[in-house]
């Protein structure tokens, strides 16, 4: 039976590999990117430079403006001969049209839904792909929040330019690379697509990091990254800063933080002003009382909607990818994040964090304790099903 007990509190490389059931690889640069439309230009601009071949991976791709411009780059990068794998969610991409998708496989894009609906097995459609990675010659590749989607890049309307969702993603090169390569692979020929037989092409960098892929297909996948956050959570002796799309905590999440707290820990939560998900907006601030009155401090994100999904422990280990704290992230869907073992990386994930919270506003206790009855009632009511969020 797997459990933490046996391990000792640390960010051991060695224990964190064992919790995990992945190794590091060594030798790795990652770039985090995180400002506006940044992250859509060194995805553009990655993909326009393929050579050989493109996997695409994401729980969303519309065929709105950001979809439809995206889809001409990856029809034009099959006609210049590259290889273009292309996984989409079925439930994340429902609305997109049947059309759109046969443009692309027309033009030679290879294309597959996955988690699609079954009668045989119809709980499993409940189970969502949200993984978001992209795999360039097996030299590059990108996981972060965002979807291809208009909301997430930014847009205009009626001539006013509507500003992208606030996300974080992260731009690798390295051998990690060819260890997502074969995570896609995986996932690829689950839903339907012939093995990939391109070779192993990341090479080590002598300045690089330590890089962890903490990607969930299983239950037991699930587990492990459950396992990995809350052996995190429990590690930190100084600092922990989480920022979430959707948090709706589980016990275990509660008593951990409060934990953390009595150990001296400075624990900080951003969450969204506003989200897209009232559900599990309120259904998250029912627990605001109780890690108010246990010291942690929570944050209010007044910027754009909040879409980030990143943890930082002690300035040496941070996640970033697509993984909310919520029941559906942690216990259902397929997820993907890499984990990172670095100061200086730890460093820049702090300063964007405390350059998140001047957008932000502190909740504090007694204001939040006579915020109006509808307000408690709606958390109330939502948080009776938080394990459906």
């Amino acid at each position: 039976m797997f459990s933490l007990d046996k391990f000792k509190k640390s960010f051991d490389k060695n224990i964190l590999e064992q919790i995990a059931g992945i190794g590091f690889t060594d030798g790795n640069r990652a770039k985090l990117i995180y400002k506006g439309r940044d992250a859509f230009d060194a995805i553009f601009n990655n993909v326009r430079d393929a050579k050989e071949y493109v996997c695409i991976e994401f729980y969303i791709f519309r065929d709105d403006e950001t979809g439809i411009e995206f889809a001409n780059l990856l029809k034009q990068k099959a006609k210049e001969g590259v290889k273009i794998y292309l996984l989409y969610d079925h439930f994340g991409s429902l609305y997109t049209s049947k059309s759109f998708w046969f443009e692309l496989k027309n033009t030679g894009v290879q294309l597959h839904a996955s988690r699609t609906f079954s009668l045989h097995s119809p709980l499993q459609y409940l189970i969502r792909d949200h993984i978001k990675l992209i795999i360039i010659d097996g030299i590059k590749a990108f996981t972060g929040g965002l979807n291809i989607a208009n909301e997430y890049r930014g847009y205009k309307f009626r001539k006013r330019r509507i500003k992208g969702w606030r996300d974080t993603g992260v731009l690798v090169e390295g051998p990690v690379v060819s260890v997502l390569l074969d995570i896609f692979n995986k996932n690829w020929k689950k839903w339907g697509g012939e093995p990939l037989q391109w070779q192993e092409r990341g090479e080590a960098f002598l300045d690089g990091v330590p890089i962890i892929p903490i990607f969930a297909a299983s239950s037991k996948g699930r587990k492990r990254m459950r396992m990995l956050l809350y052996h995190s959570i429990n590690s930190a002796k100084k600092n922990i800063y989480l920022t979430t799309a959707y948090f709706v905590p589980s016990r275990m999440m509660l008593k951990s933080l409060e934990q953390a707290v009595k150990r001296g820990v400075n624990v900080k939560l951003l969450v969204p002003g506003r989200s897209d998900v009232l559900a599990a907006y309120y259904a998250g601030r029912s627990f605001f009382t109780r890690l108010l009155k246990a010291g942690v401090e929570i944050y209010y994100y007044h910027g754009e909607i909040l879409h980030a999904k990143t943890s930082m422990f002690d300035c040496c280990f941070s996640i970033v990818g697509s993984a909310n704290l919520d029941f559906q992230s942690l216990r259902r869907n397929d997820e993907g994040n890499v984990g990172i073992l670095d100061e200086g990386f730890g460093k820049q994930m702090e300063q964007i964090f405390f350059e998140d919270l001047k957008s932000s506003e502190k909740i504090e206790i007694e204001k939040w304790l006579k915020r109006p009855f509808r307000e408690k009632a709606m958390e109330y009511f939502f948080a009776l099903f938080r394990r459906r969020l």
